[in-house]
Parts: C-alpha cells; structure tokens; sequence
C-alpha cells in the first residue's frame, strides 16, 4: 500500500497518523524457517541485509508478514548512503558492512500474524496485533513506528526543525490495499541558501539549463552540494547574460561537479566555473553524503547575503527514531 503526495494533513475525523521515515520501505516474510524481504518493486532485498534475515528468524514466533522501514542510523545521523551502499554484488562486502553499520526494521503494520490473514481487517486491528507483537519480540533492531493523532503529527512536523522526512496519514477504518495509494504523505520540505559556484548550459543552446550549488565547509572550501533546474526557456538568455561574465575558474574549491561516472557514460560532465557572487535560495527534500539527494527548486534570489554565510551547516539531516521519541516525552 503505498501514499498520495498531498500539501496538507486531513483534519477530518478516523485518520491515524505516523512519522515518515527515510530509508527502504520492505515487507517482511517469515514462513518457519523461510525468510524473505521484498522492497517495493517486489524485488528481494534479503541478501542485503542478512542481518535483519538474522534478526526476523530468531524470533519465537513461525508464521507472520510484517510492512515496515529498512533504516540505518550511522552516527548522529540517518544514513540513506549507507543503504544503497548495501545493494553491492559482493557478498564479502555486504557482510562487512552489516557488521560495521547494522540496520534496524521499523514497523508499522502487520499483515499477518500466525495464521490469521489481516489485510481486509481495518487499520485499528492490524494497529493492536502489530503493537502486541512487537511487545513480544521487539529489540534495538526491531522497532515500533510511533503513532499519534492529528495534534501529535503536527507537534513532530513543528518541533522537529525539518529534520523529520514528513508524515504519513491513514484512514483508520481502512483495509489494506496493495498496489493503490490508499494513504496521503506530507514531505517536510527545507530551505537552504547557496552559492552558485557554476552553471551547465542546456544542450540546445539555449542558454543556462541549471545552477550548480555550493556550500562552504569549515575550512573555508566551497563544496558542490546539488543544482536547480526547471529554468524557463524564456528566462534563459537574460539568465545567460547575467552568468557569462562571471565565469572564472575553478567554481568550487572543494568537491566539485563533473567527471566521468555511470551517468554519463565515462564522459567528463561539462560545466562553466563561476566567481563566488551570487547567492540563490532553494527548495530541498533530503539530503544525502552532505549534498541534496535530488534536484532542489529555486525560490529566490539573495542579494543581501553574503557568499561567505552559506555553510554547510544548513543541511538538515534526517531525524532518528530516539530523537522523536524524546519530542513525543
């Protein structure tokens, strides 16, 4: 069952609300001695993760299906890094790595438990026969999704700082639904202001295609951290004109962008480098390896800051489970 991208929190009555965690959405199969993991393509993520196989075939209990959130806590922070770095060929590195940086399960819904069938019975039951069994075999890698009701989802979404990923909202007296998008999600969404450290041209000539983004770290380097696009094709001569006389090397002194990768078929990635005087302010979603994980969405222009305040420290990672449960405290 999957959500609908919507802008606000339902406030009519019978909906059921839950933080929106950041990690790979997997369900859990345990059949006697047979365990499997499918993410949402219905594609195996068992060899991945053989720890949490570990885990789901320790527990004192034969026959169960479980919905829940593959996460990775790597220090202070969520690490979505982490898990694709586990999505590797090499099982020798995927069993090093489950042992450095093990995940966690976070569930919050139960299909079936023993031998009872729960997906035409309504959230509210599946909700106690989920809570029921992780008080039994619940563990610091097996954890409970907290819940709440419409004053708790927006108390998480407000006292969190952006760091949580959203909420997701479901119909309490609903059924499962497998495959339709039966619930509603609200993504946080986080500001940050950003050098444009260079620009790509688009390749029909038109002028600037996107703004390459950079954020200066501790040691005074200016780091490429993402781009903005979405760059209407009547903006882009004015836009052009604005940029080209700025263009001085080397852009950004620190990570930069480019260079050859899968994406561009081994091919060096061109870009025009830009002297550090301008400042744009973007909208993002997430952020992975300290830059966007996807591309951002340009609000505004910002003459009146100064190149040198746009930090890293502005990047707003996502929130751990701990952390919520002190807010919810």
């Amino acid at each position: 069952m999957e959500a609908k991208l919507v802008t606000e929190l339902p406030t009519a009555p019978g909906w059921h609300f839950e933080p929106k965690w950041d990690g790979f959405r997997a369900l859990v199969f345990r059949d006697g001695s047979n365990v499997e993991i499918l993410s949402k393509s219905g594609k195996s993520l068992a060899r991945y993760f053989p720890e949490i196989v570990s885990l789901i075939a320790r527990i004192a209990q034969a026959r169960f299906v479980l919905d829940g959130e593959l996460i990775l806590p790597v220090g202070d922070v969520l690490s979505f890094d982490a898990l694709q770095a586990r999505l590797h060929p090499a099982e020798s590195r995927i069993q090093k790595l489950a042992h450095e940086t093990p995940a966690q399960l976070m569930l919050f819904d139960c299909l079936a438990d023993g031998g009872d069938d729960l997906l035409d019975r309504p959230l509210g039951e599946r909700r106690a026969a989920l809570q029921a069994f992780h008080a039994r075999h619940g563990s610091p890698a097996l954890l409970l999704s907290p819940c709440g009701d419409l004053a708790a989802a927006r108390a998480w979404l407000a006292q969190t700082g952006g760091a949580l990923d959203g909420v997701v909202a479901k119909p309490l007296e609903g059924p499962y639904r497998p495959g339709e998008r039966a619930m509603l999600k609200v993504k946080q969404h986080r500001t940050a202001d950003c050098v444009v450290g260079g620009f790509r041209r688009a390749k029909d000539g038109s002028g600037v295609a996107s703004l390459l983004l950079g954020l200066y770290d501790d040691g005074g380097r200016l780091n490429h951290v993402g781009f903005t696009s979405g760059i209407a094709v009547a903006d882009r001569p004015a836009l052009t004109a604005k940029l080209e006389p700025l263009i001085h090397s080397p852009g950004f002194t620190g990570k930069a962008p480019g260079g050859p990768s899968r994406w561009n078929n081994g091919t060096q990635s061109e870009w025009e480098p830009l002297r550090h005087d301008l400042v744009v302010e973007v909208l993002y979603d997430q952020v992975t390896g300290a830059r966007f994980r996807h591309g951002t969405r340009l609000l505004r222009w910002r003459p009146d800051k100064a190149p040198v305040q746009c930090t890293m420290d502005q990047l707003v990672y996502e929130l751990r489970p701990a952390e919520l449960a002190t807010l919810d405290r």
